[in-house]
C-alpha cells in the first residue's frame, strides 16, 4: 500500500525536477527541489496521501496525488 504512493510521489518530484540528494536516517530520503531550493525528507514507506501532498508542498509543488 505505501509503496505505491511513495512511487506517484518520486513520479511527481522528478517531473518537476527534483532529484535525489542522500540516503536519510532510517527509511526516509533527503531531496532538494529546485523551485524553492529547500532540501525535504521523504519516507521511503508513505501509508497517507495527505502526507505526501504535505511533502509536495514542502518543495514548493501544488500538484495532489
Amino acid at each position: 500500500m505505501g509503496q505505491g504512493i511513495y512511487s506517484q510521489l518520486r513520479d511527481v518530484l522528478l517531473d518537476h525536477h527534483c532529484r535525489f540528494i542522500r540516503q536519510g536516517k532510517g527509511s526516509h530520503e533527503i531531496w532538494k527541489s529546485p523551485l524553492n531550493n529547500k532540501n525535504f525528507s521523504v519516507p521511503v514507506t508513505i501509508f497517507s496521501k495527505n502526507t505526501a501532498n504535505a511533502i509536495l508542498r514542502q518543495a514548493g509543488i501544488n500538484t495532489k496525488i
